[in-house]
């Protein structure tokens, strides 16, 4: 199908056609006054490697992503090929309590106070720098306080609305 410049991109269309990028799965998750929160994204990149600069982007329709832009901090949690069933808690599968989604996995905390997933590939401590609204979701920035390496393995990817391993 294809879709016209001037006509307007329908949403399951634009979904459709974003279902073709590969993307590794993190789970972002914050702490402190405004309460505590994790949940799986996709959306993510790197700013800056000076200073190391992050971007995630979160749905505004979900109840309770504003938490992170309160508490402004977020720790990036990217996982591997073994944490599946993670992520998929972390979505919303099953619908789970934030703390029972918590309960399946050993967490600790750099320097934020973010919740940091102890054997991540890769975890990045971030404080909130700048966010904004654009269209239905939040676009955060964060500057990396700290980062905590786990053991090599295949990342989680997805990639046509299913899950992959990717690398060794």
């Amino acid at each position: 199908m294809l879709i016209a410049k001037d006509q307007k991109i329908e949403p399951l269309a634009f979904r459709n056609a974003m279902s073709h990028f590969a993307e590794a799965v993190h789970i972002l998750t914050t702490d402190g006054p405004a309460g505590r929160r994790g949940v799986t994204i996709s959306a993510v990149c790197s700013v800056s490697d000076n200073p190391a600069t992050m971007l995630v982007c979160l749905n505004r329709n979900h109840e309770f992503n504003h938490l992170f832009i309160e508490n402004g901090v977020f720790a990036l949690n990217t996982l591997s090929f073994q944490q599946q069933a993670l992520s998929e808690a972390f979505s919303g599968k099953g619908e789970l309590a934030q703390e029972d989604r918590f309960a399946l996995g050993d967490w600790h905390t750099l320097q934020t106070g973010a919740p940091v997933l102890t054997n991540a590939l890769a975890s990045f401590d971030c404080r909130i720098i700048a966010s904004h609204e654009v269209a239905t979701h939040y676009v955060i920035y964060g500057k990396v306080s700290a980062i905590n390496f786990g053991d090599r393995g295949r990342s989680l990817i997805y990639l046509n609305r299913s899950y992959h391993g990717a690398g060794d």
